[in-house]
């Protein structure tokens, strides 16, 4: 296993990411001062994003139909569990988008190379945020 998100596992047979981009920020309100430079406040953290990239090769690895239970999953829009293949929980992730380039194709159309990109965006548990408890 390479990584799961909710109930799908990334493997070589089904799709396998050959890029993992990811990218995090963190926010921090700025007040102006006369004479100094702003006054910088830490409001904790901002945006996480992770990039999934890679080919599918029908015939070598890889299956189209995983790009589709991705799609079907991103249309739920619930947030799903991201583990990496060594067992660490990374949150919970839903799917922003997925992009997908078809080449070589076959005489009917059919793609022998899909390059695909899938787009992930971390929330937080609401309740968590907000300090309710369980």
């Amino acid at each position: 296993m390479l990584m799961a998100l909710g109930t799908f596992v990334f493997s070589l047979r089904e799709l396998a990411p050959q890029t993992v981009e990811r990218s995090a920020t963190w926010r921090h309100a700025s007040s102006e001062r006369v004479g100094a430079r702003p006054a910088r406040q830490y409001l904790g953290p901002g945006e996480e994003t992770i990039d999934l990239s890679g080919v599918v090769a029908p015939e070598l690895t890889g299956r189209v139909a995983s790009l589709e239970t991705l799609e079907k999953m991103a249309s739920e829009g619930r947030p799903l569990a991201l583990v990496d293949g060594s067992g660490k929980v990374r949150g919970a992730f839903v799917i922003v988008s997925t992009r997908t380039t078809s080449t070589l194709l076959f005489q009917d159309g059919t793609p022998r190379r899909i390059e695909f990109v899938l787009s992930l965006s971390r929330v937080d548990d609401v309740a968590k945020a907000s300090g309710a408890s369980a």
